[in-house]
C-alpha cells in the first residue's frame, strides 16, 4: 500500500501541474456565433446578446489611460444566410454589453422590415471599431438568451454561451465584404445598434 502511495504522488503532481498549465493559457477565440428565435414575435419576451470584455487584452499602462478596449463585431443573420444588420459596439475591459435582438439586432434590417424572427448572429473581438476591417483581438465572452415556444401559448426563455468557432480568412473577408455593401447601399438600413456599456435590460 505505501509503495502504491508512493507511485501515485508524482502522479498527481504531473495531473495538477499540467491542469495549471492549461487554465493559464485559457481561451484565445476571436470568433463565437450564435442563433435567434421567435424575434418581433407577438407576445413573446425579447431575446438578448450579452458579451463581456475579460480584459485579456489589458497591458500595463497607468491609471486613467485607456488600457485593454475592444470591439464587438457583430453580423446578424436571416433565416435565409442573409446578411441583415451589422455593427460594432465598443466593450471596454471588464465592461458588459447588453443588446436586445428586437430593438438593437433586427430592428432596422437591410431590406426595411423587421419581421424576421429567427437567424443567426456571429460576432468577431477586436481591437478595430470598423467591423469592415477588424483587428483579431482575444477577449470577449458572449451569452444569448433563447426564446423557446413551449406547447400553448407560452414560451420559455434559456441561456447559453456563445459558441467558440474557427475563423478562415475567406470568412472574415465576407463578413467585412457584405457589412461593408450594407453600410455603403442600405442608405441608412442594415446597421444594428449599441446600447450604452453596463446598461441592461
Amino acid at each position: 500500500m505505501k509503495k502504491l502511495g508512493l507511485l501515485l504522488l508524482p502522479i498527481l503532481a504531473i495531473t495538477l501541474l499540467l491542469g495549471a498549465n492549461a487554465f493559464a493559457q485559457g481561451d484565445k477565440s476571436v470568433y463565437f456565433v450564435t442563433y435567434y428565435s421567435n424575434a418581433n414575435t407577438v407576445g413573446a419576451p425579447d431575446g438578448t446578446l450579452r458579451l463581456v470584455n475579460d480584459g485579456d487584452a489589458s497591458t500595463s499602462q497607468t491609471e486613467g489611460k485607456p488600457n485593454g478596449n475592444l470591439w464587438a463585431s457583430i453580423y446578424v443573420f436571416d433565416d435565409s444566410q442573409e446578411l441583415q444588420e451589422c455593427c460594432n459596439c465598443f466593450i471596454s475591459a471588464d465592461g458588459l454589453l447588453s443588446e436586445s435582438v428586437d430593438t438593437n439586432l433586427t430592428a432596422n434590417e437591410l431590406t426595411g422590415r423587421a419581421e424576421r424572427s429567427r437567424g443567426v448572429i456571429k460576432v468577431i473581438s477586436s481591437s478595430s471599431n470598423d467591423p469592415t476591417n477588424n483587428v483579431l483581438t482575444p477577449g470577449l465572452r458572449g451569452f444569448m438568451t433563447h426564446i423557446q415556444h413551449t406547447t400553448g401559448a407560452g414560451y420559455a426563455v434559456t441561456e447559453a454561451p456563445l459558441a467558440d468557432s474557427n475563423l478562415v480568412s475567406a470568412e472574415q473577408t465576407a463578413l467585412q465584404e457584405s457589412c461593408s455593401f450594407a453600410i455603403t447601399l442600405g442608405s441608412g438600413y442594415g446597421v444594428c445598434s449599441c446600447t450604452p456599456e453596463d446598461h441592461d435590460f
